[in-house]
C-alpha cells in the first residue's frame, strides 16, 4: 500500500491546469486568480486627511499659537489655495491635503472662533496624513496568480478599476454511485436498500472546492451498467465514483475502468477510513474510485480529490489549516493504518482542544456532520488526555 503522501504526490504529479476564463469582478468571488494584477494607479492619488480637522504647517503648530483659517476642503473636491505661514485650512476626512500643509490637527484639539483657531498642542509633520501611494503604488504587483479571491481581493480589484479578471475554469466533475443496495434521493428504500448519501455529499464537496458537479446517478453492480455510466461521464474533466473498488465479487469499478481504456496509477492507501481507493487516467482525464462507506468516501475526497480539483484551477495548496490541539480525552487509533479520526475543536486560551465526535465507524455519517477536523494518528497509537494531536481543520470554528 502507498502512504497518503505518496498517493498525493502521484495524483498531483498528473495535474493539468484548466484554461482560464474572464469573468465580471464580482463573479470572481471564490474563484482562483489566473493572472498577475499590477496597479496602474497610485492609491490614494494624493496625500489626504485621516481626520476631520485643520490642515496646517507643523512648524506653525505650538501650544497657544493662533492660526487664521483661509479655506475649506471636503472629500470629493480639490483645495483652492495653498497653506501659508500662520494659516490653516478646514479639512475633512479623505479630502486632499492643500499644498504647503504637512500635517492635520484634529478639530477636537483646537478652539475655533471668528475665523481663527487657537492650538492646544504641537503636532509632528505627517500627523493624521495618509501619504500618496500609501496603499498601492503604480507598477506594484498587487495580487499573484493562484490566489483564492475573497472579499478583500474584490475590493482591491475594484479600486484598481478592473471590471473583469481572469480566473481558473471550474472543473466539471461527474459523480457516480454504485451499489444494488442504494435507493436514490426521491425514492423510498426497499427493505433491502439504504439511502444514497454519497452522490450528494460528494457533489457538495465538489461545489465547496469550486467545481461543478454532474450527477451520474446510481448504477447497480453490473459491469455493463457501470461501463455505460463511465462513458456518460467521459465529457467531464474528472470522474469520481464511490463503492465497488475493493476485492469483492461485485466490486467492478476498477474492471470497468480498465475495460474503458483507463490506466490505473494506484490502488490501496495505508489509511483508515478509506484504504480501497483507485486513481487513474481515462482519455487523459483523472478518474477516482472512492470507497463506498460514506465517511470513507468523504475523507478520501478531502485528502485526494480536493487537492487535485484546486490544482486544476491553478490554486496553490489545499486551503486547509493544520493545528496542534490538546486531547480532552484519549484518542485511540485502532489498527496498523494511519487514522483520520473525526474530532470537535474548541478554542481555549489561544489554543485548541479536541475530542472525538463519538463512534468512528466508517458508516457513521454523523461523525462527519459533527467534525470540525480530522485528527491524524499513526497506526496502533493513542493520544492520552492532555497530549497534543495534529488536526486538519475542515471548517471555520467559532471561539
Amino acid at each position: 500500500m502507498l502512504s497518503v503522501e505518496e498517493a498525493q504526490r502521484e495524483i498531483l504529479g498528473r495535474v493539468r491546469v484548466l484554461p482560464s476564463e474572464r469573468v465580471d469582478v464580482l463573479a470572481a468571488l471564490g474563484r482562483v486568480l489566473a493572472e498577475p494584477i499590477r496597479s496602474t494607479r497610485r492609491i490614494p492619488p494624493w496625500p489626504n486627511s485621516s481626520m476631520d480637522g485643520y490642515a496646517v504647517r507643523a512648524a506653525d503648530v505650538r501650544p497657544s499659537a493662533i492660526l487664521r483659517v483661509v479655506g475649506r476642503v471636503v472629500a470629493g473636491s480639490l483645495p483652492t489655495r495653498a497653506v501659508g505661514a500662520g494659516e490653516a485650512v478646514r479639512i475633512f476626512t479623505g479630502a486632499p491635503l492643500p499644498s504647503g500643509a504637512d500635517a492635520v490637527i484634529p478639530q477636537e484639539d483646537v478652539d475655533a472662533r471668528d475665523g481663527v483657531i487657537a492650538l492646544r498642542s504641537a503636532v509632528e509633520p505627517g500627523a493624521y496624513v495618509r501619504p500618496a501611494g500609501e496603499d498601492v503604488r503604480e507598477g506594484d504587483l498587487v495580487l499573484e496568480p493562484g490566489r483564492a479571491i475573497g472579499a478583500a481581493e474584490i475590493g482591491i480589484l475594484a479600486t484598481l478599476g478592473r471590471t473583469q479578471v481572469a480566473v481558473g475554469r471550474r472543473p466539471r466533475v461527474a459523480v457516480l454511485s454504485t451499489g444494488n443496495e442504494l435507493a436514490d434521493l426521491g425514492t423510498e428504500p426497499t427493505p433491502a436498500q439504504i439511502p444514497n448519501s454519497n452522490t450528494y455529499a460528494l457533489m457538495a464537496q465538489v461545489m465547496e472546492t469550486g467545481g461543478v458537479p454532474l450527477n451520474l446517478g446510481v448504477v447497480p453492480d453490473r459491469l455493463d451498467a457501470i461501463a455505460e455510466r463511465i462513458s456518460q461521464g467521459a465529457e467531464a474533466d474528472v470522474l469520481v465514483s464511490s463503492a465497488g473498488v475493493s476485492v469483492g465479487e461485485l466490486d467492478l469499478v476498477r474492471e470497468a475502468l480498465v475495460n474503458a481504456g483507463a490506466e490505473l496509477h494506484l490502488w490501496k492507501v495505508d489509511m483508515r477510513p478509506g484504504k480501497p481507493i483507485t486513481f487513474g487516467s481515462l482519455g487523459g482525464k483523472p478518474v477516482f474510485g472512492l470507497p463506498g462507506n460514506p465517511v470513507s468516501a468523504m475523507v478520501t475526497f478531502e485528502l485526494f480529490v480536493r487537492p487535485m480539483l484546486l490544482a486544476m484551477q491553478g490554486r496553490r495548496g489545499t486551503g486547509r489549516l493544520t493545528v496542534r490541539a490538546t486531547a480532552l480525552a484519549p484518542i485511540v487509533n485502532r489498527g496498523s493504518r494511519r487514522g483520520y479520526l473525526r474530532v470537535v475543536l474548541e478554542a481555549r486560551d489561544g489554543r485548541w482542544d479536541a475530542r472525538l465526535t463519538g463512534e468512528q465507524g466508517s458508516g457513521i455519517l454523523r461523525s462527519m456532520v459533527s467534525a470540525d477536523g480530522l485528527a491524524v494518528l499513526r497506526g496502533d497509537t493513542a493520544v492520552a488526555a492532555g497530549e497534543d494531536v495534529e488536526v486538519i481543520v475542515l471548517r471555520e470554528v467559532s471561539p
